[in-house]
């Protein structure tokens, strides 16, 4: 997956995590606002101070009711300490101890009751826990803690449940903008039904696509097929026409008109090639790809310069003869001519470069002249009538199906030296052809 792809993931379960988890936050206030509110309704009003507050009243009474009686007061304290597990302290009104069942109540105990009568403070009592009922503070913490982290696992695993048919998508749609029209959305255990339907509506969608790329490449194929028939009959009748003694510079405009038309559909063919990714790669030799390619071209094979001791590689042959070819009628049209057309290492690749005797190129074009339609010469004159200017752009795309990249550059001596490099092992990957049948391209 890219690195698009992997964020577009990561940023969405990470999104349905947080949200989960402030979701479940939020529920956990409102529980607690509405059990409050709802315990104070039915308490007619009451709160949990208030209850605190009544059990210290309850109990100031009946301490001071015994109070004066040591015996029935020391009774009542050991039965609060047995009952209820707590530790009690009493203390009189001047501070010294009376009582004390346990262990020594900490300045600020959990209960502390004052013993009253009649507004008269008699003494004081304590109550806390101690070694009857050990105390405990991170109890309660952990307990939330605990439970916090299991409503957050299971919001992470929710999320990722929920995502996990988004990121089969999202892959998917990848796949299919990278060329692979054959892929498909498949959820498995993991469709629901709003995304069963939505990836029945994509696959639906890929098979449409599929089927009109089949269609498009079979009208192709047929129509760059049948051109070439009726092109080869013009150059028959060319030299018919120049052996019955027609009109010499006619003869020659007609067979430049046909080479160009045979040229572009040559481009035409090598284009769709690529655009299915039909690449026939096998095992081939650098130098006779140049020599085959300077032949069909008219150029003197003293043209062609080797320097390097191992010209072999693996690439589509069609493909290759067709980038060599617009290289070296690159030069013819724009570059006076080619004066060498070199084989050589470059930044560790195999390149092909074609050196020309023209003035150069301007400054910013060592990358423009690559693109589609760029239509100025090198001097700042418009292209011949009939050039396109797709001649290089599709360089640029061979090279890159094989691995490498094209280049552009001035010479010390003079003229430019325009080439691309290739990947000796091959190409990095051929993607499989839409599924069609009797192809011709």
């Amino acid at each position: 997956m890219s690195r698009l792809g992997w964020f577009i993931r990561a940023h969405l379960r990470r999104r349905l995590f947080v949200w989960f988890g402030v979701s479940i936050f939020i529920t956990f206030l409102v529980v607690v606002t509405v059990m409050n509110v709802m315990g104070g309704l039915m308490g007619g009003g009451s709160s949990w101070h208030q209850e605190t507050e009544r059990v210290r009243t309850f109990v100031g009474h009946q301490l001071a009711a015994v109070w004066d009686d040591p015996a029935r007061r020391d009774a009542l304290a050991r039965s609060v300490t047995q009952d209820l597990a707590f530790d009690v302290e009493l203390r009189d009104a001047s501070g010294a101890l009376l009582l004390r069942t346990g262990g020594p109540c900490a300045p600020h105990s959990e209960l502390t009751v004052p013993v009253e009568r009649e507004g008269v403070k008699l003494g004081t009592a304590r109550a806390c826990f101690g070694r009857t009922r050990p105390r405990q503070p991170w109890r309660g913490p952990m307990v939330l803690l605990l439970a916090g982290a299991t409503l957050w696992m299971a919001t992470g695993w929710l999320a990722r449940q929920l995502s996990r048919p988004l990121d089969t998508l999202a892959r998917t749609a990848q796949e299919l903008g990278e060329g692979k029209l054959d892929a498909r959305v498949q959820l498995g255990r993991h469709a629901t039904g709003e995304m069963t339907v939505l990836a029945e509506v994509f696959n639906e969608m890929a098979a449409r696509i599929e089927r009109q790329m089949a269609d498009q490449r079979e009208l192709l194929a047929a129509v760059s097929h049948e051109l070439r028939t009726p092109l080869a009959h013009l150059r028959v009748l060319v030299e018919l026409m120049r052996d019955a003694g027609g009109p010499e510079r006619t003869a020659d405009q007609m067979e430049r008109e046909v080479v160009e038309l045979d040229a572009l559909v040559g481009e035409l063919l090598a284009s769709s090639r690529l655009d299915f990714g039909q690449l026939s790669a096998r095992e081939l030799d650098g130098k006779d790809l140049a020599l085959r390619a300077l032949e069909r071209m008219g150029q003197p094979v003293e043209t062609l310069a080797v320097e390097v001791a191992d010209a072999k590689l693996v690439g589509d042959a069609t493909l290759l003869g067709r980038a060599l070819a617009n290289l070296l009628d690159n030069a013819r049209k724009h570059g006076q001519g080619a004066e060498a057309l070199r084989l050589l290492e470059r930044d560790g690749q195999l390149a092909f470069c074609v050196d020309d005797r023209g003035p150069g190129l301007l400054p910013g074009e060592e990358t423009r002249i690559f693109e589609p339609f760029y239509r100025k010469d090198r001097g700042g004159e418009a292209r011949e009538a009939g050039s396109l200017g797709l001649g290089l752009a599709l360089v640029q795309r061979i090279a890159r199906a094989h691995g490498g990249d094209t280049f552009a550059e001035n010479r010390p001596g003079g003229g430019a030296r325009v080439g691309f490099t290739l990947r000796r092992e091959g190409p990095p990957a051929v993607k499989s052809p839409p599924t069609a049948t009797h192809s011709r391209v």
